[in-house]
């Protein structure tokens, strides 16, 4: 059994620590938010996780230090916008050696930072890993069944996490490409906002499959551009986080961008989610990257066009069809 600290009482921190107490850790959440604490202590209910049973074994506190202390594991499960604020106000409690796994997604627009690089900048003593992959909150908190990727620099810290967190209904499997599982876990929630937009303008499984075969192509460029591993992008935490954030009704992004394909502004679509939309904040920094990188992202630029510049959602989709011609794999040689 390990003591293991939540930071972030969202869903999917707390789909994580219902996780972990099943598997017999014994697991203390913490949040910024009081109220979040003071529901979760007193009802062990979370609003957002409807049939979720939450353990009294859990314990909820306001108090960063007292969640920190002795501490086996440390668990980054704080919205993107709020990694690295909450990594700065942990770091002077964490101790040298310390082990901790983002679980969240994101890049961030100013530095272009992905998470786990923004948490080792502001907690440089620790050891940081993460944890990705098509896992939606609402079905790990109620044990179906679940594949993942933890990616570290260390084999021997993967595979200690692995233990951590495997079970009969979570599967883990390990990498070293903690660049590549970010990537993919960040990227993708653009691409599923466009996902959600062509949804919301009434298209069908055709835009669909085309969306998520070309983002996946999208995200290969900038990923491989950057150092990332192709059997990383073409994994579970690339195509498969994909393919269910694009599909899924579960998916924030998917269902921002529905009600963005109907007509609304962004602004309105993330206020009647109601909860963060991570692809909103990474679609800029996921643009900029195209840019230094130089590589090809037109459904990203799309993207970023529609929410940010006015774009019509219809107008956006004529953009991406009515491209310049091309092959669609420009490195296979033709014989004749």
């Amino acid at each position: 059994m390990s003591k293991i600290t939540v930071l972030g009482a969202g869903t999917w921190g707390m789909g994580i620590a219902i996780l972990l107490d099943s598997n017999g850790h014994e697991v203390t959440v913490w949040s910024a938010v009081p109220k979040e604490i003071d529901m979760l202590s007193s009802t062990h209910q979370h609003i957002n996780l409807p049939g979720a049973l939450i353990s009294d074994r859990i314990r909820f506190t306001k108090n960063l230090e007292e969640a920190l202390k002795e501490a086996d594991l440390i668990v980054m499960a704080v919205a993107s916008v709020f990694t690295r604020r909450t990594a700065r106000l942990a770091s002077p409690l964490v101790r040298e050696g310390q082990i901790i796994v983002n679980v969240a997604k994101g890049i961030e627009e100013d530095t272009l930072a992905v998470l786990t690089q923004q948490i080792s900048e502001e907690i440089p003593q620790a050891e940081v890993c993460v944890l990705s992959g098509p896992s939606h909150a609402e079905e790990v908190s109620r044990g179906i069944p679940t594949s993942v990727t933890i990616a570290a620099e260390n084999q021997k810290t993967a595979e200690w996490l692995q233990e951590i967190f495997m079970s009969p209904v979570f599967r883990v499997y390990t990498s070293p490409d903690v660049l590549g599982v970010e990537l993919g876990g960040a990227l993708k929630n653009v691409i599923a906002l466009a996902a959600g937009i062509a949804d919301g303008l009434g298209y069908g499984d055709n835009t669909k499959a085309a969306l998520i075969t070309r983002g996946m192509a999208e995200i290969s460029r900038l990923g491989l551009a950057m150092g990332a591993r192709a059997e990383t992008l073409y994994g579970l935490s690339g195509i498969g986080d994909l393919i269910v954030t694009c599909a899924s009704m579960h998916s924030r992004n998917r269902r921002a961008g529905i009600l963005i394909g109907q007509g609304k502004s962004m602004d309105e679509a993330m206020k009647e989610v109601n909860q963060v939309v991570e692809g909103v904040y990474s679609a800029k920094a996921a643009k900029a990257l195209a840019d230094k990188y130089h590589v090809e992202m037109p459904i990203v630029k799309v993207v970023n066009a529609i929410l940010f510049d006015g774009m019509p959602a219809r107008e956006g989709v004529i953009n991406l069809m009515t491209r310049d011609k091309v092959a669609e794999n420009p490195k296979i040689a033709w014989k004749l």
